[in-house]
């Protein structure tokens, strides 16, 4: 077929018809199927049954420092969990604070006692006439809320697949002090499944801050998400390279088991400097006496180590690999050669982000939800859900079973060709 731009009116309009018939039957289905959230499958949470055998009352239940882990105590986390998150981080244990189930937690609660308390000594943030934060774009929604929250003026940082525009960066935060951080996602990441070269990394441990208190919040969520042994992305550590570039206090490191074992049952921690996490700990012995220590202990007994954690995830790779596959087989099948959207291939995570012809993405996911297919909100990868370009859309493949998927995947390509069909055509009047 030929792209839509070298189609006559006709030709449009023929097809137009015959598009908005195939949509009317399938409205007609009743169908509800959701694909707005990365979500595991049920079929992934099976996966981690097993953890809760792991445990029971004739345990001895003492972590390998004779703490009882059902009492109080042990605020930062046990030891085996230090060294667990540590592998998976790629940083020593001592170097890893271990928190409760959910990274994106520990990035609020770092953002609000920013606000309230300040970094290390600095002026807190809600005394200063503005605060800024750089936001590579498209990405993270749940980021840019946090920051939006706080009233905290957000940036956009254009992405390329070897990570943001470092001289924009760079130019940025080493002449505005009111630039205090920048959220990343810098491996497989969210949305377009993009991972950080080399350099990149090298450029992030090198940066210059105007600010004392600026820091990178590195959310290294998909660490170990890839989709194939034979193909995967590799990141440069940013803790250790940070540490060579005389900056060791520049980065917060965050991880989670959230899509390893059970999302709303993991455990997160953060990879830091000294300096920076006896930071954290001053408003954590506020906080709290410590964490739940038994969940710390029952992903220890399950995973045992880096290399138990590693075949988890193949069995996760097995389950969502057809589900990408499936996706990008749909997206070449019918739409390769239209001119009407590009789209990225990852190696991992959980996301294909898709770019349709601009001011068509809140049509198309308009749409699809009139079709029945519940999809991320057009503008959410952007701060405030504003997109410039009204263009990108987040697909999530992982929660709907391979049937759903398919059909899921089948009301998506057709609402595309529909609303691009219909923005040629507007063109044309």
């Amino acid at each position: 077929m030929k792209k839509y731009e070298q189609m006559t009116k006709e030709e449009l309009s023929a097809l137009h018809e015959a598009l908005q018939k195939r949509f009317d039957e399938i409205k007609a289905q009743g169908l509800h199927l959701d694909m707005s959230r990365g979500k595991p499958g049920t079929d992934q949470l099976d996966l981690s049954m097993g953890m809760m055998d792991v445990l029971n009352s004739g345990e001895d239940l003492r972590c390998e420092t004779g703490v009882d882990c059902r009492n109080y105590g042990v605020i930062d986390g046990i030891p085996e969990a230090k060294r667990l998150l540590g592998a998976m981080s790629e940083v020593p244990p001592d170097n890893i604070i271990i928190y409760g189930n959910s990274s994106l937690n520990v990035m609020f609660d770092s953002i609000a006692r920013s606000m309230t308390h300040g970094v290390c000594g600095e002026t807190p943030w809600c005394r200063l006439d503005k605060v800024k934060f750089l936001c590579p774009v498209p990405g993270y929604d749940r980021h840019f809320k946090i920051t939006e929250f706080f009233g905290i003026e957000m940036i956009n940082i254009p992405m390329a697949e070897d990570g943001p525009d470092m001289d924009m960066v760079e130019e940025l935060v080493s002449t505005d002090p009111a630039i205090k951080g920048i959220w990343c996602v810098p491996k497989y990441s969210n949305p377009q499944g993009y991972t950080y070269s080399k350099e990149t990394v090298e450029r992030f441990a090198r940066l210059k801050p105007a600010a004392k208190d600026f820091r990178i919040y590195w959310d290294n969520a998909y660490s170990i998400h890839h989709l194939y042994d034979d193909n995967q992305d590799f990141l440069v550590e940013i803790l250790g390279e940070c540490e060579r570039a005389g900056n060791p206090d520049i980065v917060y490191k965050f991880t989670s088991t959230s899509k390893v074992s059970f999302p709303g049952s993991g455990i997160a921690a953060v990879a830091a400097s000294q300096r920076n996490l006896e930071d954290f700990r001053t408003y954590m012995r506020i906080q709290t006496i410590g964490h739940d220590k038994l969940n710390q202990l029952r992903h220890v007994c399950f995973f045992k180590n880096l290399d138990g954690l590693h075949e988890h995830m193949r069995k996760h790779a097995s389950l969502i690999r057809p589900k990408f596959e499936l996706v990008l087989g749909t997206l070449d099948q019918e739409l390769s050669g239209l001119g009407i959207g590009d789209w990225t291939r990852p190696h991992g995570g959980y996301f294909i982000s898709f770019d349709s012809l601009d001011g068509c993405a809140k049509a198309i996911v308009s749409r699809a939800k009139e079709a029945g297919v519940v999809m991320t909100g057009a503008g959410a990868t952007y701060p405030y859900g504003k997109d410039p370009h009204d263009s990108n859309i987040r697909i999530a493949p992982t929660f709907p079973t391979l049937e759903e998927l398919s059909k899921a995947a089948e009301i998506f390509v057709l609402c595309v060709k529909l609303v691009s069909a219909e923005k040629y055509l507007d063109m044309m009047k």
